[in-house]
């Protein structure tokens, strides 16, 4: 395990259209509208922790995502900061730090994230880092079979036998996501070998979607630049 952990969450605008589309595929992608960041070493003391409020002019918040999350516009626009500042200063821990990135749907978080670091045209160090998700990796819990995930404050119920209070709240469950991986790791249940699979496992999203081409599409292009050259050689011989 890496010596450093950071453990994030996202509080986003809404929910994405297609989950597997480019980055630069307009409308597709949620905003992310809080970002909160934890820092730990891998023996579980605290080093920092980071929370910011996204205000930008470019997004509208989702009634559904205001239903989960109670952010509005209004109190962005109170509290907010640039998207650039809080990805500028989140990438700097990243790349200070090279830590094991964790969260709870830590796709989710990625693919938001992701989003935001194209978006303002900086490079995403996430992408170059190991993650782990929790939700994934406690799949053993769910004792529902209508589910296949368990959800952060039910993980945490599981494992404290307490309720966890104000959840999604970026910062709260980012500091409950590390609660949950620290008290697995002592009940043995996270080690290195079980987060190096969910890596190899990991999927990545294209920033831009490459134009490809079939074997059959490109047979045809072929024969037909071979004909237009021979049209021309006959056009100049003749």
């Amino acid at each position: 395990m890496r010596e450093y952990i950071l453990f994030i969450d996202t509080e986003a605008s809404g929910l994405p259209k297609n989950w597997n589309a480019p980055f630069s595929l307009a409308g597709n992608w949620p905003y992310a509208v809080q970002v909160s960041w934890l820092i730990y070493t891998r023996d579980g003391q605290q080093l920092k922790f980071e929370n910011h409020y996204v205000h930008e002019d470019d997004f509208q918040i989702t009634p559904s995502a205001f239903r989960v999350h109670g952010i509005t516009h209004e109190f962005l626009r109170e509290q907010g900061e640039s998207r650039k500042k809080i990805l500028t200063l989140l990438a700097k821990d990243l790349q200070q730090y090279q830590p094991l990135v964790v969260g709870h749907f830590m796709k989710f978080d990625a693919l938001v994230l992701g989003a935001d670091f194209y978006r303002t045209g900086l490079e995403n160090p996430i992408d170059n880092l190991p993650t782990f998700c929790t939700m994934e990796a406690t799949t053993h819990y769910v004792r529902n079979p209508r589910i296949k995930y368990l959800r952060l404050g039910d993980l945490y119920h599981i494992l404290f036998n307490n309720s966890l209070e104000q959840q999604h709240n970026a910062l709260v469950d980012a500091r409950a996501t590390a609660d949950c991986f620290f008290e697995l790791v002592k009940r043995y249940e996270i080690d290195l070998e079980k987060i190096l699979q969910q890596e190899i496992n990991q999927p990545r999203i294209p920033a831009s979607q490459e134009i490809k081409i079939s074997p059959k599409k490109a047979k045809y292009g072929i024969v037909g630049f071979i004909l237009f050259l021979l049209v021309l050689l006959l056009y100049y011989w003749l």
